[in-house]
């Protein structure tokens, strides 16, 4: 089953946005919150502030809950992006990310990523 594709709004521009810009984008809803959380994470591995904008955004119960991809929420995404990062902060605020998870979400998190403990997660993306 595939997704339906986004009412007919402009697609926003995400790489021109600032951090703030596309923490706000992915908070509010919108069609095109997935490609603001995707940029965040593209941005990680060399800005601090966007792998603590991640962090803030995978608490939101709009992303814990926004499941596009079987399992795995929107808020686990930014959580594997920032595990991706493989900097101290990223991996910091991931860890930080994942705590904040209810113990059900962190047994099925720790079960996708194939890992016992979150600091042996290493994803690829």
């Amino acid at each position: 089953m595939t997704a339906p594709p986004p009412p007919n709004l402009p697609v926003p521009s995400v790489r021109q946005m600032t951090n703030g810009e596309l923490a706000d984008l992915a908070a509010s809803g919108d069609p095109y919150r997935g490609k603001a959380v995707f940029e965040l994470v593209d941005r990680a591995r060399s800005d601090d502030d966007a792998a603590t904008r991640l962090d803030q955004l995978s608490r939101l119960p709009a992303l814990r809950n926004d499941r596009a991809f079987h399992l795995v929420s929107l808020a686990w995404a930014a959580i594997i992006g920032l595990l991706a990062a493989e900097t101290a902060h990223a991996r910091a605020r991931a860890y930080a990310a994942f705590e904040a998870l209810d113990s059900t979400e962190q047994v099925n998190f720790l079960a996708y990523v194939r890992a016992e403990r979150i600091e042996d997660a290493h994803p690829r993306i």
